[in-house]
Parts: C-alpha cells; sequence; structure tokens
C-alpha cells in the first residue's frame, strides 16, 4: 500500500468518528463497559493466579527418616533422593533444628515441649522442593520406596485439592475473560454496522465505479481500531487510580497471610497495554465483521 494512500484511509476513519456523532458515542461507551469488565476480571484472575502459584511454591516434601538408621544410611538415603529428577533442592533438618521449628512454630504452646530438648524424640529429615510443584505427590510416591524413610509428609488430600482448584479457577478465568472479549465484538460490530448502514448507499457507489474491497475496507478498519483504542482510555485509567490505591494503601495496612497481589509496576503498565490492545483488536474485528455484508453488490 503505498502512504499516499494509508494517509487518505487514516484521514477518511478519523473523519467518519466525527461524522457519526452518536453513534461514535456508542460504540466507544459499549467498548469502555466491555473493557471495564475485562480488565476488572484480568486482574483478579491474573492475582489470583500469582497467590496460587506462591502457595504452590510452599508446598514440600518432608522425609522423615527412621531413628535406627546410621550417619551413613542418612547420607545414602540423601544421595538416593539427589538423584531424582523433579527435585530441585534437598534440605538435610536434624531433629534439634526440627525440634527448634516446632517450639517457634507453636508460639506460647510451644515451650512445653521444651521438656524434650534432652531427650529428644523426633525425627532427623530431609525437606525437598519439587521443580514443578505438580510434581510432589510423584516424587513422595518413588522416596517411600527407599530404605531408611520412617515417613513422607506432603500433605496429600490438601495439595491434590489445591492443584485442581488452582487448576480449574485458572480455565473459569479464561473462559470469562474470552467470553467477554466475544461480547465487547459483539456489540461493537453492532453499533459500527448501524454507522456502515447508514452508508451502504456509498459503499455501492464506491464499488459500482470500481473501488476494491481492501479500498472501501480500510477507513472502516481505521475507525474501528481508533474507537477501540478511546474506549479502553477510561478502563486503564480506572484500572491504575484502582490498583495503585489497592496494592499501596490497602494490602499495606492490612496484613492477610498468602494473600501477596502483583507489584503496580510493571504490571499496571503491562495489564494496561494488553487492554489498549484488546481494544484495537475489539474494533478491528467489528469493523471486519459488519463491513464484510455491504461488500456483496
Amino acid at each position: 500500500m503505498k502512504i499516499r494512500t494509508f494517509k487518505r484511509h487514516l484521514r477518511e476513519g478519523v473523519k467518519n468518528i466525527f461524522r457519526n456523532g452518536w453513534m461514535t458515542v456508542a460504540s466507544i461507551g459499549s467498548v469502555t463497559v466491555t473493557l471495564l469488565l475485562v480488565a476488572a476480571f484480568l486482574v483478579i484472575i491474573l492475582n489470583l493466579n500469582h497467590m496460587a502459584e506462591k502457595v504452590e511454591e510452599d508446598v514440600i516434601v518432608k522425609v522423615l527418616i527412621d531413628v535406627a538408621a546410621s550417619d551413613e544410611d542418612i547420607k545414602t538415603l540423601g544421595h538416593n533422593i539427589k538423584k531424582i529428577n523433579q527435585i530441585e533442592s534437598v534440605v538435610f533438618s536434624s531433629k534439634d533444628e526440627e525440634l527448634d521449628n516446632l517450639i517457634k512454630g507453636m508460639g506460647k504452646e510451644g515451650k512445653s515441649w521444651e521438656l524434650f530438648e534432652q531427650d529428644n524424640p523426633l525425627n532427623h529429615a530431609y525437606i525437598i522442593k519439587a521443580k514443578e510443584p505438580q510434581d510432589t505427590a510423584v516424587i513422595a510416591e518413588k522416596i517411600r520406596g527407599f530404605d531408611h524413610v520412617h515417613k513422607v509428609n506432603y500433605g496429600k488430600e490438601v495439595v491434590s485439592q489445591l492443584f485442581e482448584f488452582n487448576k480449574n479457577a485458572r480455565i473459569v478465568g479464561i473462559i470469562l475473560i474470552v467470553g467477554l472479549v466475544f461480547t465487547a465484538i459483539f456489540l461493537i460490530s453492532n453499533t459500527i454496522k448501524l454507522t456502515i448502514m447508514a452508508r451502504s448507499t456509498e459503499i455501492g457507489i464506491m464499488k459500482l465505479v470500481g473501488a476494491t474491497n481492501g479500498f472501501i475496507r480500510w477507513p472502516f478498519f481505521i475507525e474501528g481500531m481508533l474507537l477501540g483504542m478511546i474506549g479502553s482510555i477510561i478502563p486503564i485509567g480506572v484500572l491504575l487510580a484502582g490498583y495503585y490505591y489497592i496494592v499501596e494503601k490497602l494490602v499495606i495496612s492490612v496484613q492477610i497471610p498468602f494473600f501477596e497481589l502483583l507489584s503496580f509496576y510493571p504490571f499496571a503498565w503491562q495489564i494496561s497495554l494488553v487492554i489498549l490492545l484488546i481494544g484495537a483488536l475489539i474494533g478491528v474485528w467489528g469493523s471486519i465483521m459488519s463491513v464484510r455484508r455491504f461488500l456483496k453488490v
């Protein structure tokens, strides 16, 4: 496409926005409302996914070593555990360290365990972290078959339910976002269709005098893209202001375990760019769906 032709299409696309008056306002309004919902769902789902990943990263396998195991047996067990490919790290925790952690973890109630410092009943342990949290159960089953293993703990029921919940939440989130995007396409395509219907005669004349489909389409594509981008400005503004307030004010003042949001920068700017691109794509696709039927002359 020649630069002069592209400038003509750009000029016509911009003119169409001002020429259509209230129809332009309706198109921008439909995109704005829909993108507000898309932005809200994206922020919620991405932060839930972030928190889920943090919880998954904290999942560990604790291997309690048989009390009858010698120092050599413990080293051999550790060596065998490290051979498992799915494991990221293996840390040895002596029974004295286990008792100290128990006392600290139980707060005031932990003081009663100080009586066992002279005759510690706990086991030595290996603390294991998987490369992929979903491999936790597989690793635990492999270790259970090793010699000198007293018990393997990883919260089987809780972990499996956690992974299943996170998986389902991600699927539902994707479906909701896709549904909202298609809703936006439907809304803007219908509003743009009304503006094109008013110029159907003009399009027919252009076709009859030899204008190509591409020549007719381009101004509408640019118009749709601009409508989508303009409609994304308010959602982006609301997103930046709202997310900044939540991250910088609410989260700092209210400390909730496992409630860790993505930092404002660069997440808010990245999601703003995504919303802008979604708006542009919605506008272009809406124009494509609308103008297609009027090119059949």
